[in-house]
């Protein structure tokens, strides 16, 4: 660092404003003290030598170059990605003073992949925490940073080609953190703390002839790190690409676009201002390309410094995520040297705000943002940066992937959580159709909302320049994106003076006659002035749809909503049908894209993702919190996402009267018709294909249309529904053709069950101690400690001590696994959202319910059949009836009864009851929904029928074990030798696991997830006892030797609101004066009707 330097960056290349020029002056001066003090450690230094934001391009030496948009074609960039050598320390005070020479032999060092976070390389520890300072959790007092803080030193040669002689050479770095130091053959160039933005430095004036040496050091904190306090692994190192450009002198050094709409949203209004890096007059000029390659506009114009231009297009193509329509600006700027050309995508769209003809409850108008005149639903996921080899660092390939799963499950539009992302991220939503929420690398969660001193950061004067900083960095990379949308200053960083200042920054270039108008949010704003549309987080349906029905001074946008931690997303479709119904609710983002889940093999070789926790010795964590994905981290999509494509589906189908094939078709778009979709439907016969059909409709944009096709004939006994689906039709942006968008199912009639016979060689009950009484329909018995009933086939057994069923052999065959047969179950692996609301340790009475337990066993004949009553008391007065009803052919029929008491009783997670299958029949087929796993609230993108599976297959390998594989509304379960037939429906889950293995609280040889926020944290065991989740895997499920089978009446909602204390629905929650006599009857081959 020079001597006596205070300053946060280079006012001459920056053209600092009047204003800009007196906060870089205020902020320079210093105490000499504060001049020794490093740059990651001083406020007063967020930059140096940086060069001023802008939209990141490199130039081309032809018009066909240019053309191919690829900076891989450039003459003008070299990637310096790769291997590096790599030196680490824990802490930068004992990095050698030659570290970042040019004359250090560097050849022993480590190597280390470049992007890509050096923890997840080796070096240093891996800490996830969620709304703390990893490196204060408790009092934080900014800008105090503790006194070691680790770094590392990334070397690397490179040379310059000999054609860029007498241009300005520029070092581009895509991301790094935190406190990035840049020298080029041991002088320093430069300084950065801003992590998630480009940071660009010019270095032409520190080359030599041949070979040059770069070095990177880069400390894991800094002051910058207090803006950083992002719910993502806090991990350091190089996260994009690093790559050097050259700009031929003269030329193009920025450039601006403004793509509008007139008023009647059919002719654009185009601007673009080119800003050029030196004094002297060229010529610049443009053209303006349709998709077809053909100049539509263009212009050209001798410039000195500026070049601007105005246009306007008739019949202009307008971009809309559902119509992402582009056109190629071609810029280019004749100079002494050569002619230079920079290609850019536009999009024409318009951004307003208005009251719509619409009234709510009160009578007032409906105020709506309106995308090219269309009150658009913003069908939304937050994305965090993530890959779980490589850490922050995201391949092109694996961003391609998850926008292209994205689209297939109809979102439409993405928040950058919170920080912008990477050029080709813009790049690919603007040609795939995308709506950005760009979101500005701001967030001091861990200093709290208090406005009070000391508290907020958004609230405190001093941190003004480095929130400016941030927001600048954001907006002048990100504005010229077609598929910006809507800018945030930031996130969960308290409101006030701050936030205040970023509004009117914002406002002051983006809102205005001749600018793009966009919305600017923030949902620590709240209901104040400075957000225009409310932004809140995890509302419940009931909150949309007060905000609805009552109305709202602007249109209600949740930036996170629906905690899609673990197995959750519970009640999506409900607040889905809140926000189709009203016009100011228009859409929201879920939290959030992807688990945040590290690959890792277990000493077997067994693969595994870790979460916070996993790494390190007693380290700050947030455990698995991490992982709140739609997403795996492999991008496998979790079961909710087939919720998740129902609830976003821009296509819908309602019943008219479908036993005659009539219905109702919704085009839910805003920008097209149905042209380009096939509607398929197939009339299902007990869940097979009986007939089906192509329909092709033109229906308008927001417009409904009935269609009626030949279903025929109707035959008696037998389940039939009309299946429809909406598929593309050819291929669109991110769509291949043959994608279902839009699916569902109208039921038509309903069949009749399984039939199977009772009769059978007669019955012999053993085990009875004396006859109590006969009547006309039978004998009643008192029974010793079992009771056996059997005939040649079938020998059947119950325990008169539990009442659980402890043998079902037929024909010499044993049903069930090591005697574990029916037995009542009330308990489910806790989910996420279990342990966020407090089930586990609230619900307690039920799983000690679910273990044995005294009961009180009869027997009697009764028709043939033996039947066997066994009633258990349960806490509160409660009692549970179990009557197995065996008949000669081997049939068993179980229902249960259960008789409320009258003390008041904790919701139940489930009803029902479980047995053990021999593993040979870990192959079934069913009849109810599917094919993903589905509950009480969270059924409606999953469609009743016929499918074929294995238990194996049925368990989800969620980052932290829980409950999976349930299925609703199901009439039958085919095992090959048993068949389970429902007496009306019931749910089930089947699983080469017991619910035990699935409940964290059962893994004794796994600690708690502790927080650790000091080192003298208690950890108090019997505290955490079934209120903290414990540190489980996936890898810690066995294979076990049988399948569990769980049926159930019912079991409660999954909840999904939130992960931290917003419970189920209450009308998704068993509670026991809901619960209804049910039952079901197991089926041998031999007793089953062909």
């Amino acid at each position: 660092m020079p001597d006596g330097s205070c300053f946060f960056t280079n006012p001459t290349r920056n053209r600092l404003s009047m204003k800009q020029a007196f906060t870089f002056l205020a902020l320079a001066v210093c105490t000499a003290a504060a001049a020794q003090a490093p740059y990651h450690r001083d406020l007063a230094v967020l930059e140096i030598n940086r060069e001023a934001p802008r939209t990141e391009f490199v130039e081309f030496a032809s018009r066909e170059a240019a053309l191919t948009r690829s900076f891989e074609q450039s003459d003008a960039y070299r990637s310096l990605d790769g291997v590096w050598k790599f030196r680490y320390v824990d802490d930068v005070r004992t990095l050698p003073a030659d570290a970042t020479s040019a004359e250090t032999d560097g050849s022993a060092w480590s190597d280390i992949r470049v992007p890509g976070n050096w923890e997840l390389q080796g070096h240093g520890t891996s800490i996830y925490v969620n709304t703390r300072y990893e490196f204060a959790t408790i009092d934080p007092a900014p800008p105090q940073l503790p006194e070691a803080i680790p770094a590392g030193v990334y070397r690397r040669t490179f040379t310059v080609p000999d054609a860029w002689a007498g241009r300005a050479v520029y070092l581009n770095v895509g991301a790094a953190k935190s406190g990035v130091y840049v020298y080029v053959n041991g002088r320093e160039v430069g300084y950065n703390e801003d992590s998630k933005d480009p940071a660009q430095y010019r270095i032409d004036g520190y080359l030599s002839p041949g070979e040059n040496t770069l070095a990177l050091k880069m400390t894991r904190l800094s002051t910058g790190s207090y803006l950083e306090c992002q719910d993502f692994w806090r991990i350091s190192g190089i996260e994009r690409s690093v790559y050097l450009s050259a700009e031929t002198p003269d030329a193009l050094r920025d450039f601006e676009v403004v793509s509008t709409l007139d008023d009647t949203y059919r002719t654009g209004l185009f601007t673009l201002k080119m800003l050029l890096s030196g004094d002297k007059t060229v010529v610049a000029g443009y053209e303006l390309l349709d998709r077809e390659g053909r100049t539509v506009v263009s212009g050209r114009q001798q410039a000195a410094g500026e070049a601007l231009f105005h246009a306007e297009l008739p019949d202009v193509t307008r971009w809309t995520a559902e119509t992402p329509d582009l056109y190629t600006l071609l810029m280019y700027v004749e100079t002494p040297e050569r002619t230079v050309y920079v290609p850019f995508r536009v999009g024409f769209r318009r951004f307003e705000f208005a009251d719509i003809a619409e009234r709510d409850a009160k009578g007032r108008p409906y105020r709506a943002l309106l995308v090219n005149g269309q009150p658009v639903k913003f069908k939304g996921v937050n994305l965090h940066e993530h890959d779980p080899h490589t850490g922050h660092y995201v391949t092109e390939a694996l961003l391609l992937k998850d926008l292209r799963l994205m689209k297939a499950h109809n979102v439409n539009a993405i928040r950058t959580c919170h920080y912008p992302q990477q050029r080709r991220f813009y790049e690919l939503c603007d040609s795939l159709g995308f709506y950005v929420y760009s979101e500005a690398n701001v967030e001091s969660h861990g200093m709290g909302y208090n406005l009070a001193a000391g508290h907020t950061l958004g609230n405190n004067r001093a941190w003004w320049p480095a929130h400016e900083t941030r927001i600048r960095n954001m907006y002048m990379r990100c504005r010229n994106y077609p598929s910006v949308s809507i800018f945030s200053p930031g996130n969960e960083s308290g409101n006030g003076y701050n936030f205040y200042k970023a509004y009117e920054w914002l406002e002051a270039r983006e809102k205005g006659d001749g600018r793009m108008n966009r919305p600017i949010c923030y949902e620590r704003a709240q209901w104040e002035w400075n957000t225009d549309m409310f932004v809140p987080m995890y509302p419940t349906a009931g909150m949309l749809e007060t905000w609805g029905r009552e109305g709202t001074d602007r249109p209600v946008v949740p930036c996170e909503y629906s905690h899609a931690m673990g197995n959750s997303n519970g009640s999506l479709w409900l607040q889905w049908q809140s926000i189709y119904k009203y016009p100011n609710l228009q859409g929201g983002f879920i939290w959030d894209w992807v688990d945040q889940g590290f690959e890792r093999h277990d000493a077997s070789g067994a693969p595994y993702w870790t979460y916070g926790g996993d790494y390190g010795d007693r380290k700050p964590s947030d455990g698995n919190f991490c992982c709140n994905g739609l997403v795996s981290p492999d991008r496998t999509p979790h079961p909710a996402m087939a919720e998740v494509r129902y609830a976003y589906a821009d296509i819908a189908f309602r019943p008219v009267g479908p036993a005659q094939g009539t219905f109702e078709v919704e085009n839910r778009f805003y920008f097209k018709s149905l042209d380009g979709y096939d509607i398929v439907y197939t009339v299902e016969a007990d869940g097979r294909e009986a007939r089906s059909g192509t329909v092709r409709l033109q229906t308008a944009p927001q417009q409904r249309e009935r269609v009626e096709v030949k279903v025929g004939k109707l035959l008696p006994e037998r389940n039939y529904c009309l299946r429809l689906r909406a598929v593309t039709r050819a291929d669109a942006p991110g769509l291949p053709a043959g994608t279902v968008v839009a699916e569902e199912q109208i039921p038509m009639q309903r069949g009749a069950l399984p039939a199977y016979t009772r009769k059978g060689k007669t019955l012999t009950v053993k085990g009875l101690l004396s006859i109590i009484e006969c009547g006309p329909t039978g004998c009643d018995f008192q029974q010793g400690d079992e009771i056996t009933v059997e005939n040649e086939h079938l020998t059947f057994s119950v325990s008169t001590a539990t009442g659980h069923v402890t043998r079902y052999e037929i024909d010499g065959e044993e049903f069930f696994a090591d005697g574990f047969g029916v037995r009542p179950n009330f308990w489910r692996a806790p989910v996420d959202n279990d342990y966020g609301d407090g089930m586990p340790r609230r619900t307690q009475v039920w799983k000690e319910a679910s273990r044995d337990a005294d009961a009180e066993v009869t027997g009697r004949m009764e028709g043939g059949a033996a039947v066997i009553a066994a009633t258990r008391a349960l806490a509160g007065g409660n009692l549970v009836t179990t009557t197995y009803t065996v008949y000669p052919s081997g049939a068993l029929n179980v229902r249960m009864h259960f008789s409320p008491g009258e003390e008041p009783m904790p919701e139940m997670p489930r009803y029902g009851v479980r047995f053990r299958l021999p593993e040979r029949m870990d192959a079934f087929s069913y009849f109810g929904r599917g094919p993903e796993e589905n509950y009480w609230d969270r059924k409606a993108g999953t469609f009743i029928g016929r499918y074929e599976t294995s238990a194996r297959r049925e368990c989800f390998p969620y980052v932290r074990p829980q409950e999976t594989g349930h299925h609703c509304d199901t009439e039958w379960i085919d095992f090959g030798e048993l068949l389970i037939v429902a007496d009306s429906t019931m749910e089930f889950n089947a699983l080469r696991c017991s619910v035990e293995d699935l409940d964290g609280e059962q893994a004794v040889g796994r600690d708690y997830q502790w927080h650790n926020w000091t080192e003298s944290d208690p950890n108090d065991v019997d505290k955490a006892r079934n209120a903290m989740r414990r540190q489980t895997h996936v890898n810690d499920i066995p294979v076990r030797d049988f399948v569990e089978v769980c049926l159930d009446y019912r079991q409660t909602g999954l909840g999904g609101y939130d992960s931290w204390g917003k419970r189920p629905e209450e009308a998704v929650t068993l509670r026991t004066d809901k619960l209804r006599d049910w039952g079901f009857t197991l089926v041998p081959k031999r007793a089953r009707v062909k």
